[in-house]
């Protein structure tokens, strides 16, 4: 049995070696949507750090066959899960495929990338979950086109509110490798962060539209 506990610290500890999740409560980021956030996250530099990233497929792997044994094809994000997909589908002889953001405007047309049957078992691999609102849309997609979606499995995510009451309201489970609360504890105690900019960091979590956090 998969102890999710001890994968959810082994991957905050090397999302933050790498600087994948980066945080800087300081000197906040701003988001596209003009948010100011403590934290930035670029999981696409797992790819790029070989140990990392076989704890992160191997770590995909054994929550997939933990929570969805029955699972018939791996489908992808388009574009940050399609790679974690295909890895994880060698791992587990399984095919996979992706779900692009807007059909093709030539050929086939296709939104859904790779052979998908009516009926077939899908989990859907996302890298990161904020508000939820495009793995919504992928799962909508599969669902359209006949697939049963079991659930999603992700590297990392926010934990927002949000996020959590859109999937329930699509009836959809996600499993995330690690999450926010998990990182900024690890990252505090390994000293990326201060212990008082805990507090911070998850009043942003629970808000990001409030600024009040980065004055304290």
């Amino acid at each position: 049995m998969a102890d999710f506990n001890e994968i959810s610290t082994l991957i905050a500890k090397d999302l933050l070696s790498i600087k994948a999740v980066f945080f800087r409560p300081e000197e906040p980021f701003t988001w596209a949507s003009g948010i100011k956030s403590p934290v930035y996250c670029d999981n696409r530099l797992t790819l790029t750090a070989p140990d990392v990233r076989l704890d992160v497929e191997t770590s995909l792997q054994k929550v997939i066959e933990e929570k969805y044994p029955d699972v018939e094809v791996l489908m992808g994000t388009s574009t940050a899960g399609i790679a974690h997909a295909a890895i994880v589908g060698h791992l587990m002889n399984l095919p996979m495929g992706y779900v692009r953001s807007g059909a093709k405007d030539h050929g086939r047309q296709n939104q859904i990338e790779g052979r998908l049957e009516k009926g077939q078992k899908v989990v859907i691999v996302e890298d990161l979950i904020s508000t939820g609102g495009s793995v919504i849309e992928v799962a909508n997609v599969l669902r359209e086109a006949g697939a049963e979606v079991l659930g999603i499995v992700s590297i990392f995510t926010y934990g927002m509110k949000k996020g959590l009451s859109r999937l329930s309201e699509a009836s959809l489970t996600n499993t995330s490798l690690t999450n926010f609360d998990a990182i900024a504890k690890i990252a505090a105690e390994e000293g990326y962060i201060k212990h008082e900019d805990i507090e911070k960091l998850l009043k942003f979590r629970d808000n990001p539209s409030d600024e009040s956090w980065i004055k304290g």
